[in-house]
């Protein structure tokens, strides 16, 4: 079964507004530690929706891509944590 990565999505600005190029993502609120619940959402047949915890509002936009925004910045990229030192 082929494994898709839902985009993670993060309102570090503070606009009321962010527009995004999939249907289907995961809002953060904020980056951690601040962030709060990573809640699923889906727009389905909608063009917007308006995260329950944070209350963005987030439009779709065909035009972007999945990893782009408007304004730019707000897709959440995992980092690993450091690892040991090298030897």
């Amino acid at each position: 079964m082929a494994q898709t990565l839902v985009p993670h999505f993060v309102n570090d600005v503070g606009v009321d507004r962010i527009k995004i190029g999939v249907k289907e993502f995961q809002c953060m609120g904020t980056l951690p530690p601040d962030d709060h619940p990573h809640v699923y959402l889906d727009m389905g047949h909608e063009t917007q929706i308006v995260c329950p915890y944070c209350s963005t509002l987030y439009e779709f936009d065909g035009d972007l891509e999945a990893t782009q925004t408007e304004p730019g910045g707000c897709v959440y990229v995992a980092t690993s944590p450091p690892g040991p030192p090298a030897a």
